[in-house]
Order: structure tokens, then C-alpha cells, then sequence
């Protein structure tokens, strides 16, 4: 089945997005993302050298030509610091996408939804392809829609905290609240984490913990790819209703 996810007139190849913070060295990054066959990578500028090519740097072991580079602003907690680091990404020749995060609370890394939605309005303005990471709360994703975001990516969970989709509920209101993709990130613990947000009907999942912290990165990079694939391809065909009681696999109907 044709099932090509275009943003901005940009085609994606997979629905799994990688992180890259975590990991012991950028080659174990790399083949992690090989692994996972995502072709988007997502960096976090204040963090991980992808500006200053005199130094090692994470896009000497990532081609830019076979991956599309997501900067993103992991770490700001302030308007004025989203902003700084998208336009030093940009300018850095990067990218003009941007996952953008303004963190509202050091503990629980909940977004400052208030500044996210000032800095996705100006972003928007200024010709970035803005995906603002978000709590799972519809209103706040149709807000965000509004101000120019190319998609929204509301958490499944805290930021790194592995418990999975905790509030499907949201998830499905949201879908049906935005006309934009809708990309679940953060909260992905394991492969079933990621099969429940793409049979929910998201259109791709971002993760990073789920697969730097798991006892084999390799293997469960994998184990995620296959999941996603599969959560899409189950939702694209249609489960069965759910049932109070049992239903006859081979009915006797008909027969003598």
C-alpha cells in the first residue's frame, strides 16, 4: 500500500524518528540509527556538536544526504534560548526543520506550553518547519496548529520515563482535533509502546530512551522499526470491533 508521509512537501521514508543523545560514542549512535531504518535524526543543538565542523562532530559518522537532520531545542527553558539555537542551526546550514522544546519544569521536563506556542508562532514566521513538542492536551495542539506548526508531537509519557502511552484518550482527541500529522514523542519505553501510538492512528513516533537505555540498543532499534511497521499496517487495515462476549471464528449458520 502506498503510505508515504509528506510535511511540508518533504517526504519521509519512515515513521520511526531517532534521537541521538545517550548513546556511548557517535558510532554506536550510528549503527543504532542504521538499525532502526529511520531516515530522520534529531539532534539537540546546545548539546551535540553539529555546528562547529572544525571539531568531531556527530555529522562526520551521520551523511546529511541519506538522513534529514531535525535540530532541536532540548534543554531550553526560555523563549529567547528556542529561539537562539533554531536560528544558530540555521544558520549553520543544518536545516530549516526544527523540533522545537521550551521546558517549563527541571524535574518533570513538562513543556512551558505557554512559550512553546509564542516561539512556534515566531518561528513559523520566520520559514521554519516547526514541530512543537507538547503535552498531550488537544486544545494546546489545534493552539499550536493555528500558529504555524507543521505537526504537533504531544508525549506519550515524561520525557525519558519509559511508562508508554498513558493517556491513549488524548491521543485519539487529538487526532481528530488537528489537520496536521500528529508525532508521538517521548515516553516510548518498548516495541508495543510504539505499535499502540501508530494503531491509535499517529502518523510516526520519536524516541530516543526507549532504545539508548534499553541492555541492547542494536536490537531494540530493530525490534522498534518492525513495531512501527506494524502499527501502522494494523491501523491502516482496520481491527476488529471489541466485544463483551465470544464470537464463533467458524459460525454454524447454514449448515445442517
Amino acid at each position: 500500500m502506498e503510505d508515504s508521509l509528506v510535511i511540508r512537501g518533504i517526504e519521509f521514508r519512515s515513521r520511526l524518528w531517532i534521537g541521538t543523545g545517550k548513546y556511548k560514542d557517535f558510532k554506536e549512535t550510528r549503527e543504532v540509527i542504521e538499525s532502526s531504518g529511520s531516515d530522520v535524526v534529531t539532534v539537540a543543538v546546545r548539546r551535540v556538536n553539529i555546528i562547529d565542523r572544525k571539531s568531531e562532530n556527530l555529522l562526520d559518522y551521520i551523511d546529511p544526504k541519506k538522513y534529514k537532520i531535525l535540530p532541536n531545542t532540548a534543554g531550553c527553558y526560555t523563549v529567547d534560548d528556542a529561539l537562539r539555537y533554531s536560528r544558530l542551526a540555521r544558520e549553520a546550514g543544518v536545516s530549516d526543520l526544527i523540533k522545537l522544546e521550551v521546558i517549563g519544569d527541571e524535574k518533570t521536563l513538562f513543556p512551558d506550553t505557554i512559550g512553546l506556542l509564542k516561539a512556534t508562532e515566531i518561528l513559523a514566521k520566520e520559514g521554519f518547519i516547526v514541530f512543537p513538542y507538547t503535552n498531550d492536551d488537544p486544545i494546546m495542539a489545534k493552539r499550536l496548529e493555528e500558529a504555524g506548526a507543521a505537526a504537533v508531537m504531544p508525549l506519550g509519557a515524561p520525557i525519558g520515563s519509559g511508562l508508554g502511552i498513558r493517556n491513549p484518550y488524548n491521543i485519539k482527541i487529538i487526532l481528530e482535533t488537528v489537520k496536521v500529522p500528529v508525532i508521538v514523542d517521548a515516553g516510548v519505553g518498548t516495541a508495543s509502546d510504539a505499535t499502540i501510538a501508530m494503531e491509535l492512528g499517529c502518523d510516526a513516533v520519536l524516541m530516543n530512551s526507549g532504545i539508548a537505555g534499553a541492555r541492547d540498543p542494536l536490537a531494540m532499534a530493530s525490534a522498534m522499526k518492525h513495531a512501527v511497521l506494524a502499527g501502522r499496517l494494523a491501523h491502516r487495515a482496520g481491527r476488529i470491533p471489541k466485544k463483551l462476549y465470544a464470537s464463533a471464528s467458524s459460525p454454524l449458520d447454514g449448515m445442517l
